[in-house]
């Protein structure tokens, strides 16, 4: 690192594969999202069906939030100073985490759903292209495409069961 009057210069090095502390803080919030649309789809039709699958929603709501603040935060650090597809992203993750939230307490579980399956499919997509240019992590491009799809899945199950719940 080298510091002066005008700024400081960082070199780092990113590995391509997937550092264990990634593979546990990546893989490790999506167990509660799969534990919580497996327990919804057994609980069907069950009183307590309704508030596992919306404490599942509010969970993974949250943690999109998280991932347009992690997108935000490796902006700062990126070689040239942040990008504006890295602030569009952000933005958009922010914007489907918060409005599913909205959403949410409005009682439309429907259409919370429907962003928060847009958003974690979208960092899937994304995020091994944004790799590739710089914009996260190298180790990304690897990990997404096998995270996010835990996700997208138990979402999409979780959307499955409100569209078919008889209430």
């Amino acid at each position: 690192m080298r510091d002066d009057a005008t700024g400081r210069t960082i070199t780092a090095h990113e590995p391509r594969r997937i550092p264990w502390l990634d593979i546990v803080f990546g893989f490790g919030p999506m167990v509660p999202i799969a534990v919580g649309a497996a327990a919804a789809w057994w609980l069907n039709g069950q009183p307590l069906d309704y508030l596992v699958a919306l404490f599942t929603l509010l969970y993974a709501a949250s943690i999109l939030l998280f991932l347009a603040g992690v997108h935000r935060g490796v902006s700062f650090r990126t070689e040239g100073g942040p990008r504006l597809a890295q602030i569009v992203t952000m933005l958009v993750l922010y914007a489907l985490g918060l409005f599913s939230l909205f959403a949410a307490v409005m009682g439309k579980a429907v259409p919370a759903l429907a962003m928060l399956i847009l958003g974690y499919a979208a960092i899937g997509i994304l995020d091994p292209i944004a790799a590739r240019a710089g914009e996260v992590p190298l180790a990304h491009a690897r990990l997404r495409p096998l995270q996010m799809p835990i996700a997208v899945v138990s979402l999409a199950v979780l959307l499955w069961l409100k569209l078919t719940a008889p209430y």
